[in-house]
């Protein structure tokens, strides 16, 4: 959750920097070339700068609705945003780790899967032991939950 906070936070500055450095610089050198209205130069920085501020605003509202989180709120012997879970295929017989990660934040294939997707929503509030099915794209799953990290203990992790 730190380093999703950190990229977010490096965005948002990579992103402040262009919008108030780098294309007002562009601006200003199109507007030199003369005829705003058959400026190729003047009309790509503008609609640059269109497209950087509505995505600067967008993740700048994203770090907000984060920093509303409260972690106090998120289980300490259940499921939850930021946890960590073994769980068996019952079907195939064969253990998927995942973690539970922000929409933002997923990437299936390399294990990260969102509070919102179906396994993430089927997985919240549940605790080692349970058995829960799941509706996938695929068909019906069934998983146990074989081991569970919560984000406060991975927190705690030196």
């Amino acid at each position: 959750m730190a380093d999703f906070k950190k990229k977010l936070q490096d965005e948002i500055a990579a992103l402040e920097y262009e919008l108030h450095i780098e294309l007002p610089r562009e601006i200003l050198k199109a507007r030199a070339h003369g005829d705003l209205s058959e400026n190729a130069e003047y009309h790509a920085a503008k609609e640059r700068q269109g497209f950087v501020n509505a995505k600067l605003n967008h993740l700048k509202q994203r770090l907000a609705d984060l920093s509303m989180v409260d972690f106090s709120k998120i289980p300490h012997d259940r499921v939850g945003l930021g946890s960590r879970v073994v769980l068996l295929d019952v079907k195939k017989d064969e253990q998927i780790k995942y973690n539970l990660v922000t929409s933002e934040e997923a990437d299936a294939a390399n294990g990260k899967i969102s509070t919102t997707s179906p396994i993430g929503r089927g997985l919240l509030n549940k605790e080692v032991g349970d058995v829960i099915k799941v509706q996938i794209p695929g068909g019906m799953r069934e998983f146990e939950i074989l081991e569970l990290t919560t984000i406060h203990e991975i927190t705690e992790e030196p």
